[in-house]
């Protein structure tokens, strides 16, 4: 991938040229910026760069729900079948965008509870430990939510974490894994292996993965593979069908934009769609056809819709699939263009105005990353921290990750050139005035 050049002399007048040129500026006028009253921004609104945390309300989210609240009231049960967006097939009506988010055919994906409980899903199928094949892969460092499950896993099926809990580290400067360093793992470890459980943006360094290649490793070695996307989904174009992946999972509070606690996606490859995998089994989960007949035994819909449990939550599909005809009419491909060169343009910003202050921990290779940025600033985490708090009252709002770093997220749906230049020259401000 072409990594983007910039002036080393930017200017403010620049950064709104380039948002004038932008061909998707119109889209962040589909959402809720919240306001700031700090004067020193020259804006009404937030500098928001924490959409991998949390991402921003799209104005459409309220109507959407409106709808659902009015058609409760108007036909009460009826409206699983004659409500504007009846209930009964609601989750398939996210179903067409969900694919185009994961690279998927629309019936590998379906949006079904949250994150984490879809990994325990998915591992009830999936990690089927033998005593000699037991062990889970994963990177040191992970997401304190996947150590924790995939730990309780593995004491679930009698097997002991600190011998089968496998964790790759990163080089010990950077941090970073790469390619070469799973490879190695899986090299010396992969004949008990039984799950490679992978990320598919690190969410502390911000490093992303060739998943395809990741999947062709652990396949190599006789490993099921899995990914949890909380940081890729809607972040990063993906293509899981073609990866290969035997399941992925993900979040869509952050990227995808649909609010706090947000209902969560699940893929899992055609090749397992009739598959005879044990898994937790429930109602919604059943073969659609025969449902209703009431019967005990369980016969699963074929594809991703047979690891559902329950039925779906219209209040929370609702926001969801608001938000996913927003990235239906950007394109994944068009807002990874922009997000490729917002991401340079800031970290050009980073690396010409503020050498000896901030370091970039994040690869500067767009392939090996997404919009975000994780900022180390030099003389340690007091210095840090002082910086976050400095940004946080001034309404320019990132996130801080334990023990010492500062994210930010220029997401292309709704985030300016000129946000990114404000960004540095606050920082700038900070440095001149300690």
């Amino acid at each position: 991938m072409t990594i983007p050049h910039f002036p080393l002399v930017a200017s403010e007048a620049d950064a709104r040229a380039r948002d004038a040129a932008d061909p998707l500026r119109g889209f962040r006028d589909e959402f809720l910026i919240p306001p700031t009253t700090d004067p020193s921004l020259g804006d009404a609104h937030q500098l928001y760069f924490t959409g991998n945390s949390l991402g921003l309300q799209p104005r459409a989210v309220r109507e959407a729900l409106l709808i659902e609240l009015d058609d409760w009231a108007r036909l009460g049960v009826e409206a699983h079948f004659h409500g504007r967006h009846p209930w009964m097939p609601y989750h398939t009506e996210v179903r067409e965008h969900l694919a185009e988010i994961a690279g998927a055919l629309p019936s590998e994906v379906v949006a079904m509870n949250s994150l984490t409980t879809n990994l325990h899903l998915m591992m009830v199928s999936f990690y089927r430990p033998t005593p000699k094949r037991h062990a889970i892969l994963i990177e040191a460092g992970s997401f304190p939510s996947d150590h924790h499950a995939v730990a309780s896993q593995i004491r679930f099926h009698g097997f002991d974490p600190a011998t089968a809990l496998i964790e790759v580290e990163g080089d010990p400067d950077t941090g970073l894994i790469g390619s070469e360093r799973i490879e190695r793992a899986l090299a010396e470890y992969g004949s008990k292996i039984a799950l490679v459980l992978w990320p598919g943006v690190q969410y502390r360094t911000g490093e992303a993965f060739d998943l395809k290649e990741v999947a062709r490793l652990a396949h190599a070695h006789g490993c099921m593979v899995g990914f949890d996307l909380a940081h890729a989904a809607g972040n990063l174009p993906l293509a899981l069908h073609d990866a290969d992946a035997d399941f992925a999972a993900w979040c869509s509070y952050k990227y995808l934009n649909a609010g706090p606690g947000a209902i969560a996606g699940c893929f899992v490859h055609e090749r397992h769609a009739r598959t005879d995998r044990p898994r937790f089994a429930g109602w919604w989960g059943h073969d659609q056809r025969t449902r209703f007949k009431m019967e005990p035994e369980f016969v699963p819909t074929p594809g991703a819709d047979g690891w559902q449990l329950s039925n779906p939550p219209i209040m929370a599909l609702a926001p969801l699939r608001a938000s996913l005809e927003v990235f239906h009419r950007a394109g994944m491909d068009r807002l990874r263009a922009k997000s490729v060169e917002l991401t340079a343009y800031l970290e050009a910003l980073i690396r010409t105005r503020l050498h000896g202050v901030i370091d970039i921990a994040t690869p500067t290779d767009p392939a090996r990353r997404g919009c975000q940025l994780s900022l180390r600033v030099v003389g340690g985490r007091a210095r840090g921290r002082a910086l976050f708090e400095h940004l946080l009252v001034r309404g320019i709002i990132g996130d801080w990750r334990e023990p010492d770093v500062i994210r930010v997220a220029p997401t292309p749906l709704y985030n300016r050139y000129i946000d990114a230049w404000k960004l540095v020259e606050a920082i700038a401000g900070w440095r001149a005035a300690t």
